[in-house]
């Protein structure tokens, strides 16, 4: 029997790199475990932390190792992956939550999303997909596999919100990772102004959090 959890037990699971990006992967079928493990281990800019195979192993990892992501499956042994994002996020908000499922359906990806993940990507996603969704997300952006993509836009063909310019481009930013700061400086208006806009946007497109408004306006071809 395998082990609800695991940490590296020689070199081939990690690098010596400071600046890599740790990950923590959370499922419950151990050749996914593998499959994702042998598409990152190459990969100089990714420090693999380890696995967890249930939620409550999971929480108990992350008491000893803090990863900059985890990749989360949905379906777990003994919790929902929606619940658990929730949890791990409660408790270590820095912590970059990715879905990561063969669940394509959108209520799914609309769920986790207002749990508070970075992104929702599939299983049947490249090394190189994989790999630049983990750099997006650790910079702030939100990530979706093309597929899911493609299917959030066709859902919010026969919806639309209409926004100024100037919310257009705060959103755009707000999408590209920048802070409020950042977009003041940036636009040439206060950090005030730009909490406005945020607070508008977020009323507009009916949005609970940043992550939420990213991806509906996605859903809404406003970026």
């Amino acid at each position: 029997m395998k082990p609800a959890f695991s940490l590296p037990t020689d070199t081939s699971f990690g690098n010596s790199n400071s600046m890599a990006i740790s990950v923590l992967i959370v499922d419950d079928h151990y050749m996914v475990v593998e499959g994702i493990h042998s598409l990152l281990q190459n990969e100089e800019q990714i420090e693999w932390v380890g696995h967890a195979n249930n939620a409550a192993s999971c929480l108990a990892l992350l008491q000893s190792r803090v990863p900059d992501v985890l990749l989360m499956d949905i379906s777990l042994p003994d919790a929902s992956g929606i619940d658990l994002c929730k949890q791990v996020k409660q408790l270590y908000p820095a912590v970059f939550v990715l879905a990561l499922t063969t669940f394509s359906q959108l209520n799914y990806v609309d769920q986790m999303m207002a749990a508070g993940a970075s992104g929702y990507l599939l299983k049947n996603v490249s090394a190189r997909e994989l790999t630049e969704a983990l750099q997006k997300v650790v910079s702030g952006k939100i990530v979706f596999s093309d597929e899911v993509a493609k299917a959030m836009h066709v859902q919010a063909a026969n919806r639309g919100v209409v926004i100024t310019r100037r919310e257009k481009e705060v959103l755009a930013l707000i999408a590209n990772g920048q802070t409020n700061q950042e977009i003041a400086t940036m636009l040439y208006v206060s950090v005030s102004t730009v909490e406005t806009h945020r607070k508008n946007l977020l009323q507009k497109l009916q949005a609970k959090n940043t992550a939420a408004l990213v991806k509906l306006a996605m859903d809404q071809k406003l970026i």
